[in-house]
């Protein structure tokens, strides 16, 4: 977790008015009790007015909150069910800061539109689109840190290969994941589906994300195409 989150973490916790301890704190946030300590003295640093002590507990003071979150009742379905759908479709990783978030917004958002996230009858069907996202976190490392990523993959005709691609996108097909790749043995473009992919390792090896291998340049040889 960033420590800038954890920080909101502590806030939310602290917003309930009730005495908090700090060994409380890191076991939900599953830090030591210094690192609590720590933090508590930089938020109130920072004008956040939490009153306690070590070894009594911590608790905010009255008169402060976190402005609420305003949405309409249209951006609140759009943002239940676009997390629903990271929560069911994407990584573990993904999943659970999906999770996280929902558990954010309905913790800043008005009182009155709590219940408007929890009855949002919109969802997104669980079953076997998990297998998809076997090896998404690899793939969203290598996009995110622009590293080279090996491959073990098997074509529709079951034919092996091995590949070292420069990922550039993941795309959601409905049922199905894909990533958009330079492929350093075919030296073009191609896309593979995270499916039939056996093996993926992010390598040491970086690439620099600029023309003729960008995302804008595969998406403009995918139409010329």
């Amino acid at each position: 977790m960033r420590r800038a989150d954890r920080l909101f973490q502590i806030v939310q916790m602290l917003r309930k008015r009730e005495l908090t301890t700090a060994s409380r704190l890191a076991e939900r946030l599953e830090v030591s009790e210094r690192t609590i300590y720590r933090d508590v003295a930089d938020l109130v640093r920072s004008g956040v007015p939490i009153e306690g002590e070590v070894g009594l507990g911590y608790q905010l003071g009255h008169g402060f909150d976190l402005p609420p979150l305003m949405f309409d009742r249209t951006e609140l379905q759009a943002l239940v069910l676009g997390a629903r759908m990271v929560a069911t479709w994407g990584d573990e990783e993904l999943r659970e800061a999906a999770r996280s978030l929902l558990e954010k917004t309905a913790a800043v958002v008005p009182l009155k539109d709590r219940p408007r996230m929890r009855e949002t009858a919109l969802f997104a069907l669980r079953g076997y689109y998990a297998t998809d996202a076997k090896f998404m976190s690899e793939l969203r490392r290598g996009i995110d840190t622009l590293h080279k990523v090996a491959l073990v993959y098997h074509d529709e005709a079951e034919r092996r290969s091995e590949r070292e691609i420069r990922p550039l996108a993941l795309y959601h097909w409905g049922t199905k994941w894909t990533a958009a790749a330079w492929c350093d043995l075919r030296e073009d473009f191609r896309q593979f589906r995270l499916d039939r992919i056996q093996s993926a390792t992010v390598l040491s090896q970086r690439f620099v994300l600029e023309s003729p291998v960008t995302l804008e340049d595969f998406e403009r040889s995918m139409q010329s195409r």
